[in-house]
C-alpha cells in the first residue's frame, strides 16, 4: 500500500477511537452521578492501578504496553476532570475555607516586618499601609510569622522574591510551617545607595557594610575601590551600625529609606548594576480571607516520587484554562530527593474553574494547601 492508503486507514481508525472515546465519557458521566449519590470520591487510586495493569496486559509487546498505559493514564485523567466538573455543577464541589471580603480591614491593624527600621521590608509596609501604621519589627521571618500565628500582629510583610536574586527560600518554607495566608503583595524597586555619616568624604572610606546580596548586586561599582566589604544580616543593620559608630572610615549600602531613618548622607544613588531590580513582598494574615477582586492564587502541594506525577497535577490548570504565573520547588525536610511545589496562577477562589482545579489537586496531590488569593 502507498502512503495515501495508509493514511486513509489511520483516519478510519482515529474516527473509531473518537467514537469510542465519546462513549467512554458518557459512561464516565454515569459514574459521576453514582459517586454523587453515594458521596464517593472521584479519585480511586487502586482502581486506576488495576485498570492500567489490565490494559497493558492486553498488548503484544513492551513498546505497546508502555504506550497503552500512557494513553489510558491520559484518558482516566480527563475522565476525572469531567467528573469533577459534573460534581461542581450539582453543587458538590465543596466550600473552600476562605471568606470573601470587599477590602482588608487595616484600620488600627498592627503590622510586623522582619529586620531593623530602614529595611526594604519597612519601606514595603509603608507603601501598602501608610507611614502612620502601627508596626513592630523582629529579627527573623520565623519571629514575624509567630507574631501572626499568636495574634500579636494582624499582618506581616515579608520578601518573597527578587527579580535578580530569585526566591527567598526560607519564606516559602515558613509559609508551610505556620498558619499564615497571603492577602496582598507589594513590589518595591531596589535602588542601593552608598551612605555615610554626614560630612564623610568618599576618599575616607575604608570599609563598606551591607547584606551579602546587596554587595554582590553592587559589585561592578565596588570593584573600582579598594574597600573592605563586610557582610551584615541585612542592609538596615548596616546603616544602623554606621550611624551609631560615627566612624568616617565606614559606609553602608542600603536603600534611601534607611538613610532617612538613620540620618545618613547619601554619596551615590543607584549603585546596583541591575536598574530594574525589584523585590516582591507579600502581606500575610492568620485569617483565611480573600478580597473580592483578588486575581492571583498561590498553592503548594507534594506529589508521589514517580514519573509523570507533576505533569498530572499541572494538567488541572491546563484543563480549566488557568494561566500559571510561577512554579517553584523546595526540598522536603527529612525526605531525600522529594520536593514540595509552589504554584501561582491567575484566578479568584470564587471562580468555578479555580474551584474545579483545586478540587482535583486536593484529591490527587499530597498535602495540598491554599496559601492565599490576592
Amino acid at each position: 500500500m502507498d502512503l495515501v492508503q495508509l493514511r486513509e486507514q489511520i483516519d478510519e481508525i482515529d474516527s473509531q477511537i473518537v467514537q469510542l472515546y465519546e462513549r467512554r465519557m458518557e459512561v464516565a458521566k454515569g459514574v459521576a452521578e453514582y459517586k454523587l449519590s453515594v458521596g464517593k470520591k472521584v479519585f480511586d487510586k487502586q482502581r486506576e492501578v488495576e485498570k492500567l495493569e489490565k490494559v497493558s496486559s492486553l498488548t503484544h509487546n513492551d513498546f505497546n504496553a508502555k504506550g497503552v498505559k500512557e494513553l489510558f493514564e491520559q484518558i482516566m485523567s480527563v475522565s476525572r476532570k469531567l467528573q469533577y466538573g459534573l460534581l461542581a455543577e450539582h453543587g458538590s464541589s465543596g466550600r473552600l475555607p476562605f471568606i470573601e471580603v470587599d477590602e482588608l480591614d487595616v484600620d488600627g491593624a498592627r503590622v510586623v516586618f522582619q529586620g531593623a527600621p530602614g529595611a526594604y521590608s519597612q519601606a514595603a509596609m509603608f507603601h501598602y499601609f501608610g507611614e502612620e501604621v502601627n508596626c513592630i519589627h523582629v529579627d527573623t521571618f520565623k519571629d514575624a510569622l509567630s507574631c501572626i500565628e499568636e495574634g500579636s500582629a494582624d499582618f506581616a510583610v515579608l520578601p518573597i522574591e527578587n527579580s535578580t536574586a530569585g526566591i527567598v527560600s526560607e519564606v516559602y518554607d515558613r509559609l508551610v510551617e505556620f498558619e499564615a495566608y497571603i492577602v496582598a503583595e507589594q513590589d518595591i524597586k531596589i535602588e542601593h545607595c552608598l551612605m555615610v555619616c554626614p560630612g564623610t568624604k568618599k576618599e575616607q572610606i575604608q570599609k563598606v557594610y551591607s547584606h551579602a546580596q546587596s554587595l554582590m548586586q553592587s559589585a561592578q561599582y565596588l570593584q573600582q575601590y579598594d574597600w573592605q566589604q563586610i557582610s551584615m544580616k541585612n542592609n538596615a543593620f548596616a546603616a544602623e551600625k554606621v550611624a551609631k559608630e560615627k566612624d568616617s572610615t565606614q559606609a553602608a549600602i542600603a536603600g534611601e529609606h534607611a538613610a532617612k531613618i538613620y540620618g545618613l548622607e547619601i554619596l551615590e544613588k543607584g549603585i546596583n548594576h541591575e536598574v530594574d531590580n525589584t523585590t516582591r513582598f507579600i502581606v500575610v494574615s492568620n485569617q483565611k480571607i480573600f478580597r473580592r477582586n483578588a486575581k492571583k492564587v498561590s498553592v503548594c502541594f507534594e506529589v508521589p516520587h514517580k514519573s509523570g506525577s507533576l505533569y498530572h497535577m499541572l494538567s488541572h490548570f491546563i484543563y480549566n484554562d488557568l494561566n500559571l504565573t510561577k512554579i517553584e520547588s523546595r526540598p522536603i525536610a527529612d525526605r531525600n530527593w522529594e520536593y514540595r511545589f509552589f504554584v501561582e496562577f491567575e484566578g479568584n477562589l470564587a471562580d468555578p474553574a479555580v474551584k474545579n482545579a483545586l478540587r482535583g489537586l486536593r484529591e490527587e496531590a499530597r498535602n495540598m494547601n491554599i496559601l492565599g488569593n490576592y
